[in-house]
């Protein structure tokens, strides 16, 4: 893809005490891309796209989103983001629509009725759009916070976890929201577990390691049961 990166991450690193979770990850990301982010756990996936995020500083390196830091741009990177963490970020005592309301509101989405319908549709939550949060599933609630994540189409998707909860329906469907999204332009990083379902979306990974540099492995033109196993050999090999 042409055009500046959407996110750029050079020697990026976060300390905690004496131990750096993640070290060194080196990542350019475009329009279009979708990079993937595997690990086992305390190798600093979260922390990654918290500091894309803008909620938490890097400790050494240097992060980009836009071309300037996360946590300088304000209101205009905000815009820029849509961020699911492992918290929903939804209000259980709203309604799916009430729920998707506010945020659409918050980002001053025109079209706002169309635009939530479409989305609840697309969710699987039609006929549960005046039901409050909490008697929702799991699997509801996920597919929720994912709608919240999508409504204001975002330049930059970081997903933590997005496929948790989600049954296999679930998870093909929202590897299909993400791959229309690359095609509309829109960039993803993307931290999961779940290979097998990755592998249809990512163009390249990044395998963070315990006490040792993050590695990146580029997916692009392998399809899906090379890709699958591409990511299964970083991941063993990050282990040893």
């Amino acid at each position: 893809m042409s055009g500046a990166p959407v996110l750029e991450a050079r020697s990026l690193g976060r300390r905690f005490g004496p131990v750096r979770a993640p070290e060194r990850v080196d990542l350019e990301l475009r329009a279009g891309e979708t990079a993937l982010v595997l690990g086992a756990n305390g190798t600093g996936k979260t922390t990654l796209l918290r500091m894309a995020a803008g909620l938490l500083p890097p400790s050494e390196g240097e992060l980009r989103v836009g071309g300037a830091s996360p946590r300088g741009g304000g209101a205009e990177a905000r815009r820029r983001i849509g961020y699911l963490s492992h918290a929903p970020g939804l209000y259980p005592e709203l309604t799916a629509a009430e729920n998707l309301r506010f945020f659409a509101e918050l980002h001053r989405i025109p079209d706002r009725r169309r635009r939530i319908d479409a989305l609840l549709e697309e969710a699987g939550l039609a006929g549960w759009e005046d039901e409050p949060v909490r008697v929702f599933s799991r699997g509801m609630i996920q597919r929720l916070a994912l709608a919240r994540v999508f409504l204001h189409r975002p330049d930059l998707l970081l997903l933590d976890e997005p496929f948790t909860g989600l049954d296999r329906r679930g998870a093909e469907a929202l590897a299909d929201r993400l791959l229309r999204r690359a095609g509309e332009g829109g960039a993803a990083l993307v931290a999961t577990h779940r290979i097998e379902a990755a592998a249809r979306i990512g163009d390249r990974a990044v395998v963070l390691r315990k006490g040792g540099e993050a590695r990146t492995v580029e997916l692009a033109g392998a399809d899906r049961e090379e890709r699958a196993a591409a990511l299964r050999d970083a991941l063993e090999e990050g282990e040893r």
